[in-house]
């Protein structure tokens, strides 16, 4: 072959590959659904439990660090020993974990009596709950599940009465993100009941 034939079939090659690739992007801009962003939501509140009732109580905004301050569903590959996180491109939540653990805390708290927030007058303990992780783990290439851990601080008349660190788990259906969505509305509801259980021992009365 000669170099100028040579030279026309890598100009061809070449050209060949540049209008597949225009292929791929025009089918994925005549398809929505292949670049739609996906939002969720912790799904419906579960039923409240006989657990008593209890005074009135200040439910603070859950607090969270500047990297769980986002909308993203954030996943880790703990299998492969990552001490780095990441998040699904076109998948998150509708707001960021910490505000969506606030309106299930205080859902489930005001079954057992009146919750108020901090911006509400009035004396009543006052509950705040800061959020250390909120993520889905992969444990294998197949396998994953949600994980929450949150500190929770209770505070009577100004002074500390009480302090735990809650931790919650629950396997995913599917090992992506709608599995992790799913399963970290799960672990969400576990660590709120466990928040509400501890609640229901602690002195909650207010010196008057």
């Amino acid at each position: 072959m000669s170099r100028s034939n040579h030279r026309l079939f890598i100009t061809r090659g070449a050209l060949a590959a540049v209008l597949l690739a225009l292929g791929v992007l025009a089918g994925c801009a005549g398809n929505p659904a292949a670049l739609a962003d996906i939002r969720y939501d912790l799904g419906p509140a579960p039923l409240p439990g006989s657990t008593g009732t209890m005074p009135a109580i200040k439910v603070l905004d859950v607090t969270a660090p500047a990297t769980l301050d986002t909308d993203k569903l954030v996943y880790r590959l703990s299998y492969a020993d990552s001490q780095q996180t990441a998040s699904y491109a076109t998948s998150h939540w509708t707001m960021p974990p910490a505000q969506l653990l606030t309106q299930r805390l205080r859902n489930a708290l005001s079954s057992r009596g009146t919750v108020l927030t901090g911006g509400d007058g009035g004396h009543a303990p006052v509950l705040k709950v800061d959020l250390d992780e909120f993520e889905q783990d992969f444990d294998g290439q197949s396998e994953s599940h949600g994980s929450v851990t949150a500190r929770t601080t209770l505070f009577v008349d100004g002074k500390v009465v009480g302090q735990r660190t809650f931790l919650a788990r629950a396997p995913a259906s599917s090992a992506d993100a709608a599995g992790g969505a799913r399963a970290l509305a799960a672990a969400s509801d576990d660590l709120v009941a466990q928040i509400s259980a501890w609640l229901g021992v602690q002195a909650l009365v207010a010196q008057q």
